[in-house]
């Protein structure tokens, strides 16, 4: 999914991941436990961040304070993952309906 930090070839399995910050902080999601892979992302609050990562990783939550930061959870990746590609939408977002025979031209 990223150009920026492609997944190691040994990774293994993989999933689509979404973690939201719900704070009113801004945090770092970082993921520091996979071998030759280094992943880190500023999260800003209300934001969803969507990656995909190895079933082994572990997601850490650091909260940024005035000038230092706090590693405030470490979230395995595998309760993060995406079930269904529609969840990945906000429910403001419209669901695009099926084209009909009528609607292809």
């Amino acid at each position: 999914m990223s150009v920026l930090d492609p997944l190691p070839d040994n990774s293994g399995a993989t999933s689509v991941c979404c973690y939201v910050n719900a704070t009113s902080s801004i945090q770092i999601a970082r993921v520091t436990n996979i071998t030759n892979w280094y992943f880190e992302r500023v999260v800003f609050p209300g934001q969803h961040l969507i990656f995909e990562a190895p079933v082994a990783a572990l997601l850490e939550i650091h909260t940024g304070m005035m000038a230092s930061a706090i590693l405030s959870d470490t979230i395995p990746c595998v309760q993060l993952r995406v079930e269904e590609p529609s969840a990945l939408l906000p429910s403001w977002v419209p669901a695009l309906a099926a084209p009909t025979p009528e609607t292809i031209t």
